[in-house]
């Protein structure tokens, strides 16, 4: 759970951060994804491109520590 401080009355720098923490964390992404049912055909298209997605950032930065 994300927390945040809001400091001397500044709400609108608090907000900001808030929003910024959920990014990082995958919160607003996941609200986007549940919001609609997704069939289960399109589900398992999804997780294979994330897959080879995370499966070649990872190969680019194991070429780039070389």
């Amino acid at each position: 759970m994300a927390e945040i401080e809001v400091e001397n009355g500044d709400i609108e720098k608090a907000i900001k951060t808030l929003k910024r923490v959920l990014q990082r964390e995958g919160v607003l992404k996941e609200i986007k994804k549940r919001s609609f049912y997704e069939k289960p055909s399109v589900k398992e298209r999804r997780k294979q491109r994330e897959a080879r997605k995370r499966r070649l950032k990872a190969e680019r930065r194991k070429q780039w520590h070389r």
